[in-house]
């Protein structure tokens, strides 16, 4: 690929190429699909996008100054409360949004069996994020420092200005370095997650 000067760089990761570690507090697998700075450990990332398998019920880990999202991607869901049991947020139904707080205590329990979920998590002093849900038929623009499509069911094909057509399939992601407007048209039978990264001082090579 020859990126036009609207945006830096382009490429893809495939599913079959992600790695699973264990959870920081131990309590089940985490397949890292992409972190900033590259190769950041839990307590350096500016941001990070992963997908988590939860095996247990039991409290998240904490992460002290993140901002977490949450994405149900498969299986029955999960009630989120906070450790008096309030601030009850149910991820019931798939694609199920949550959004909260790195550091507080929250605590999720399955609602039938283990659970895959989404994780966007940012280091709220560096920059700020967004996830957006994207299906067949849809037309979007990119415009962030840092951004990824990322395949979370069935198959869609990209098509982006300036980039050879792409097609992904599930746990397949597009990442994509300083997209300045660009237009992305969503096909096929599937769904995907846009993540959108913006840092808070301009800056773009951070390394």
């Amino acid at each position: 690929m020859v990126p036009p000067a609207n945006f830096a760089s382009a490429s893809v990761v495939r599913g079959a190429d992600v790695v699973a570690s264990p959870w920081k507090n131990g309590g089940g697998l985490t397949h890292e699909i992409a972190v900033y700075p590259q190769g950041a450990g839990f307590d350096e990332f500016v941001w990070r996008v992963s997908v988590a398998d939860v095996e247990r019920s039991g409290p998240f880990s904490r992460f002290s100054g993140i901002d977490r999202t949450l994405v149900l991607l498969s299986g029955a869901g999960m009630l989120l409360a906070d450790e008096r049991g309030m601030a009850q947020t149910a991820l019931s139904e798939p694609f199920a949004f949550a959004r909260f707080a790195g550091e507080l205590v929250v605590n999720a329990e399955l609602l039938d069996g283990p659970t895959r979920d989404f994780n966007l998590m940012v280091r709220r002093s560096e920059a700020s994020g967004t996830v957006e849900l994207w299906r067949a038929g849809d037309e979007h623009r990119l415009d962030a420092d840092a951004a990824l499509v990322f395949c979370a069911e069935g198959m869609v094909d990209l098509t982006v200005a300036g980039v050879e057509p792409v097609r992904l399939t599930a746990m397949d992601s597009l990442h994509l370095d300083r997209p300045r407007g660009l237009s992305c048209i969503v096909s096929g039978e599937g769904t995907a997650l846009a993540v959108g990264i913006r840092y808070f001082d301009r800056r773009v090579d951070k390394t």
